[in-house]
């Protein structure tokens, strides 16, 4: 998959298909666009696209509060490669960008730049100067300038319209298990493992750490099940998200217990899958009390993987 991570960058590219949307989540609402997409552009014998902005439309927008992302920039890229897209448009949103009314932003990027054949967007696609530009608007505008748009009317689960907004409200809450089956994967979160304070060694329990990243979403304090991925072997695990309110102040963090592991990991990137959520966080008398938690919330959560097949 080619990366275009400017519109200065992109000359003279063969005839697309473009799934047009800020894909966000690439939720399963998200993926049958771009499946669409990608199959079409393979009949017809073009290139298949996806645009979307680098940078989420709130942090330009004036008095509009900013937007958490779902997932970093190498999941994203990973997914579309997965799914076999030709062209990444990871384009910056900018005021320019911003200020464009309909008809620009479809002649100078989807036409101009993306030399568009067909299109696919959701049913609540918006663009264009103060969001003036709509799926409607983009099929009347295709028509005269001899590109086709296809749009993709609700996809419901259970009743409810998949969406980020929605899937944002699950991570919060903390509903690990309804997000998996609105996302189609589990919610993950990745970083580089850290020196924690080593408690959790002396008592038996040693944990991976890492930083919460203020740009991304993240679940509420409280213990996880959750799988863990290092140099590319995935572990079953439980993971605690908190500020570890029994011994001092701390920021919010991710401390993970790998099962039956104990490596020197400092430094290497960590990527946390979390399954189910079993308790939140709390403040308990002593130490003591603290470990028999501990081991009870280890328990459980290899129970959960016995069962599952993960250990």
């Amino acid at each position: 998959m080619k990366i275009y991570n400017s519109l200065e960058e992109i000359k003279d590219i063969e005839p697309t298909v473009v799934a047009l949307g800020n894909f966000d989540g690439i939720h399963k609402g998200h993926q049958e666009i771009i499946s669409r997409t990608v199959k079409e552009a393979a009949s017809a014998g073009l290139k298949s696209g996806v645009f979307t902005f680098s940078n989420h439309t709130s942090s330009v927008l004036k008095n509009v509060p900013p937007v958490k992302n779902i997932l970093y920039p190498d999941q994203k890229i990973s997914i579309l490669e997965e799914m076999g897209v030709d062209y990444m448009f990871n384009i910056p949103f900018t005021e320019e960008i911003l200020r464009m009314n309909p008809e620009q932003f479809i002649d100078q990027i989807l036409v101009d730049k993306f030399n568009i054949r067909e299109a696919y967007c959701g049913f609540n696609y918006t663009f264009g100067y103060k969001a003036s530009g709509t799926a409607e608007v983009l099929m009347h505008e295709g028509l005269k300038r001899g590109f086709g748009i296809h749009v993709q009317e609700p996809y419901v689960i259970d009743g409810i319209v998949v969406s980020s907004t929605y899937i944002r409200q699950l991570i919060e809450e903390g509903r690990m298990e309804e997000c998996t089956k609105f996302m189609g994967r589990m919610y993950a979160i990745d970083g580089e493992i850290v020196m924690g304070n080593k408690l959790g060694r002396t008592f038996g329990f040693p944990t991976c750490n890492t930083i919460v990243d203020e740009t991304m979403i993240t679940p509420p304090n409280g213990v996880y099940i959750t799988t863990c991925t290092i140099d590319g072997v995935k572990r079953p695990s439980v993971t605690n998200v908190g500020v570890k309110p029994t011994i001092g102040k701390y920021e919010k963090n991710i401390e993970t217990h790998i099962f039956d592991f104990n490596e020197d990991v400092y430094g290497k990137r960590i990527r946390v899958d979390f399954i189910k959520h079993t308790r939140p966080e709390k403040k308990f008398d002593g130490l003591d009390d603290l470990k028999k938690q501990i081991q009870s919330d280890c328990i459980e959560a290899r129970v959960y993987h016995r069962n599952k097949g993960s250990l």
